[in-house]
């Protein structure tokens, strides 16, 4: 009963302290909430790059042709021998009638000229999707050393440079992330700090009349939590509706079909999650490193 009655009056004094400071609480509160949006966005692009970059993987194939001169037996020891290649996940072959119809289907342009020529121009294909698209040269490489493989390619260069471009900017929202989770942390302290700073006097006489240590430090800790959450009240309305809408502008799309976003469903949930979890973790974390810096007892 002791514990619960300690607990129940932290937190009515922590909800005391928030409106009896209010100048001091607004400017945490405020600082929390622009330092949390920032977070959000930093969230939304490293997760939607994320997305990006595994739909791009996905994407990547190694288009194999073959020679016209191949025999049926070469084109079968080569698909044999791809099941069993470390790096490749599916192999499909498609012959060259099988393409030209796919053409002829495409473009009345390709359709027509396709049926002008008296032989098909075109070459029997594989296409070969790997499991994981840093080896992609490696194993186009392989490929190619068979002599009746006419050409391998995977766009080599523009494929390895989206996917390192990619790499490094969801790295770097990631720093972003964690830089400024640390500096909503150190704002909320220094407020839990001028708080204790401010109420000196009270503490003072909280310990004259043999009040616990618990007692005394339990209204700061719950004080840096509750800033916290209300802080991350707008980020989380701002990621909802902000989201939402520029999913729905853009269609699902940003710019081209190639960069797909992520559906706002469960999605958003996610991130207003993290972020009321972040926003408590950091009020708190704040709170307790002033509180025990601060708060000598």
């Amino acid at each position: 009963m002791k514990a619960i009655r300690i607990f129940t009056r932290g937190i009515r004094d922590a909800f005391k302290s928030v409106f009896r400071n209010f100048s001091l609480s607004t400017a945490a509160i405020t600082c929390s909430s622009i330092t949390l949006i920032l977070v959000a966005v930093a969230m939304i692009i490293s997760y939607n790059v994320k997305n990006i970059t595994t739909n791009l993987e996905r994407e990547l194939t190694i288009v194999v042709y073959l020679k016209e001169d191949r025999t049926e037996e070469q084109k079968e020891q080569l698909l044999k021998d791809l099941e069993h290649m470390v790096n490749v996940e599916k192999s499909e072959y498609k012959s060259k009638d099988e393409w030209k119809l796919e053409m002829k289907e495409y473009s009345d342009t390709f359709s027509e000229a396709l049926e002008f020529l008296d032989t098909n121009p075109l070459l029997d294909s594989i296409t070969v999707t790997v499991k994981d698209v840093t080896g992609l040269k490696e194993t186009t490489e392989q490929i190619k050393k068979y002599d009746f493989v006419s050409s391998a390619d995977y766009g080599e260069g523009m494929a390895e440079n989206l996917v390192a471009v990619f790499n490094v900017v969801e790295k770097v929202t990631i720093i972003i992330v964690v830089a400024l989770v640390l500096v909503t942390a150190f704002l909320i302290g220094n407020t839990i700090k001028l708080t204790i700073f401010s109420r000196r006097g009270e503490i003072d006489i909280m310990r004259l009349v043999g009040s616990s240590n618990i007692s005394i430090r339990l209204p700061f800790l719950f004080e840096g939590l509750i800033l916290g959450i209300l802080g991350s009240i707008i980020p989380i309305l701002v990621t909802i509706y902000g989201y939402v809408l520029l999913y729905d502008h853009f269609n699902g799309y940003l710019f081209t079909q190639i960069i797909k976003l992520v559906e706002p469903f469960n999605f958003i949930l996610y991130v207003s999650a993290s972020l009321a979890i972040i926003g408590a973790t950091i009020g708190m974390f704040g709170s307790y490193r002033a509180v025990r810096r601060y708060l000598k007892i």
